[in-house]
């Protein structure tokens, strides 16, 4: 019996450890902490005070806090089931990092000249049905085909590009605007829709800024600003690239399970 108390115990404190760790720095991260602390609060008072009528509200309700809790945090619980059903299973690390590559070189050579540039980099969720508009492209992503995109008074210049692996999808799409009020004033369209698709998907947003050339990036409604190329690198790297010890895995699940066994002849 007490093992099974134990298991009980573990999956959940696992499985509220990481629902936690997924919208920890997501904008439903305030709404998710006031909702646990008054819902805490309440079924702590009604304990110690022994209230029972609010006792038995607050368990007759409990279905309708579940719905409340679908209903608030459908964003959040939508990107997550999206990540679990689209693991990325097939990109290697050295194809991450010559995709990485690209993109510095690319914001190296947009912040010298000051051209403007959102760069979307698409992960485990699809970014078609976040985006809207967009003109489809399908290339290979170079530095030289994105600086092309962004080249001033080019007809796909004017929004941003999405990325998937090596490839650029498309071009001139229109992100959503963050509604978050306690940006900063100076912060123009590009970086206020980078954070806004960061905040709805697990998309790394990369930004040049037309005005100053400088280069910042969004991830989960984060926004980092002003960062150098070296930083910008690192950051990338520890998002993109898989860890070593998950490649071992990846790699055995490629060769055991997905590509077929070579029949002996």
């Amino acid at each position: 019996m007490w093992r099974t108390a134990a298991v009980e115990i573990l999956i959940l404190a696992v499985v509220i450890y990481y629902a936690f760790r997924f919208v920890r720095g997501t904008r439903g991260a305030p709404v998710v902490t006031g909702f646990i602390v008054v819902l805490a609060a309440f079924a702590l008072g009604t304990t110690l005070l022994d209230l029972k009528v609010l006792r038995w509200l607050l368990g007759t309700f409990s279905a309708f806090f579940a719905v409340a809790v679908v209903v608030i945090f459908q964003p959040e619980l939508r990107r997550m089931l999206a990540e679990l059903g689209n693991l990325p299973l097939f990109s290697s690390a050295h194809e991450q990092r010559e995709n990485i590559e690209v993109i510095i070189q690319t914001v190296e050579r947009l912040a010298d000249v000051r051209i403007g540039a959102l760069i979307a980099i698409e992960q485990t969720i699809q970014l078609n049905e976040a985006v809207e508009s967009g003109i489809k492209v399908d290339c290979e992503a170079t530095p030289e085909m994105l600086e092309t995109i962004f080249f001033p008074n080019n007809a796909i210049h004017d929004g941003g590009v999405l990325i998937k692996g090596d490839r650029i999808t498309q071009a001139a799409c229109i992100f959503p605007l963050t509604q978050r009020a306690d940006l900063s004033k100076s912060l123009g369209t590009r970086h206020r829709a980078a954070i806004g698709l960061s905040e709805e998907t697990d998309a790394v947003v990369v930004v040049v800024s037309e005005e100053t050339g400088a280069i910042s990036h969004a991830y989960k409604g984060q926004f980092t600003r002003s960062v150098t190329l070296e930083q910008l690198r690192a950051f990338l790297t520890s998002v993109l690239v898989s860890p070593a010890k998950n490649r071992h895995w990846l790699r055995w699940v490629r060769t055991r399970v997905v590509e077929p066994a070579k029949p002996n002849v």
